[in-house]
């Protein structure tokens, strides 16, 4: 169970604060349960509830620093993600999202580079839903590389872009 104060990774929410635990006095939650009283960090959106013991949503703490640091480490040696069907493409990036793992993000946002470079070469746009995929896994592995560094969420990139040596991901 996390504690107050505590950020963690809430589902598609990205980086959220426990502001606190315990019973709910509303009359959609059941009354027996603990419920995360959470607030977003880096997006407007008012206060979620959600149930403490809830199978649906994955919640896990942000990484540590030294686990941040490994992970900018590795960027370059992880894979993209494999889209063999274009028409499954939305499919697979909605299921790396679901894991709610950074690495997965990364993923996600190597892709998503790799897929706009070859666009651009050949004279097409960049779809509306790849630049939308995009900027969600941005928001959210930046958000948590943020907390974890404890820097500011736009120097993230930078940051990454140092010290993997200049190259996007």
């Amino acid at each position: 169970m996390f504690k107050a104060g505590t950020y963690i990774v809430c589902g598609q929410h990205g980086v959220c604060r426990v502001e606190g635990v315990g019973k709910l006095q509303l009359t959609e939650a059941s009354g027996d349960k603990d419920y995360y009283t959470l607030s977003k960090v880096y997006s407007k959106g008012g206060v979620l509830y959600v149930p403490a013991d809830s199978e649906k949503i994955v919640m896990r703490p942000v990484i540590s620093k030294e686990e941040a640091e490994e992970l900018i480490g590795h960027m370059r040696e992880i894979d993209l993600l494999q889209i063999d069907n274009e028409k499954r493409k939305e499919e697979i990036f909605k299921q790396a999202f679901r894991t709610c793992d950074s690495r997965e993000w990364v993923k996600i946002i190597k892709t998503l580079y790799e897929r706009k470079k070859i666009r651009l070469a050949k004279g097409k746009k960049v779809t509306a839903s790849d630049e939308r995929f995009l900027r969600a896994a941005e928001d959210n592995l930046y958000g948590e590389l943020a907390i974890s560094l404890d820097i500011a969420k736009g120097d993230v990139e930078k940051y990454i872009m140092d010290k993997i040596g200049g190259a996007k991901k």
